[in-house]
């Protein structure tokens, strides 16, 4: 529940080859410190790289848990895509609403954010796939900023699991070349 189906840098990392090798056909995007920093300022190349998956067919939609409906917009707008504001992430309602707008099984729907609480856990109750992306920015919300240490030791945790998976799939495959 609190592991993430793929952890990356950010989201500029999600190609087209990542998302046919995962069968993804639609994602649902955080904005702050996903999309934009706290001084709202975009990362660089969002705009290309949301324009070269959509050329690949993929469908996008915003959901964020940003009450401010403006600062929701002007990033939706900046990358042409619908939207969602006060998500109430990780509420399955907000997520519910984008699958519908998306018309995707849930299957085949990623979904986007810094934060394990909101965006983690509410994929993953909604049997999406969940993909975790280190925050773009240091800067947060006091909210945010109480429960960063506790996210950053489930990450460590969750780095161990993934190397002891790896160490274990390599001696496996070691022993059958032998």
């Amino acid at each position: 529940m609190l592991y993430p189906d793929a952890y990356l840098k950010n989201i500029k990392e999600i190609t087209i080859e990542f998302l046919k090798k995962n069968d993804i056909k639609a994602i649902i995007l955080d904005v702050d410190n996903t999309l934009i920093d706290f001084d709202r300022n975009m990362l660089d190349g969002t705009q290309e790289w949301c324009e070269e998956l959509k050329k690949e067919k993929i469908k996008f939609c915003i959901l964020s848990n940003s009450e401010k409906k403006d600062k929701v917009k002007t990033v939706a707008e900046k990358l042409d895509i619908p939207y969602f504001y006060f998500g109430m992430k990780p509420l399955k309602r907000g997520f519910k609403k984008t699958i519908k707008l998306l018309k995707e099984d849930n299957k085949n729907i990623a979904a986007v954010g810094d934060q394990i609480f909101t965006d983690v856990i509410g994929a993953n109750r909604c049997n999406l796939f969940s993909i975790l992306v280190e925050p773009i920015a240091k800067k947060d919300i006091l909210i945010t900023k109480i429960k960063r240490p506790l996210e950053n030791y489930i990450i460590k945790k969750y780095k161990e699991k993934i190397k002891n998976t790896n160490k274990n799939r390599n001696r496996e495959e070691t022993k059958k070349c032998t």
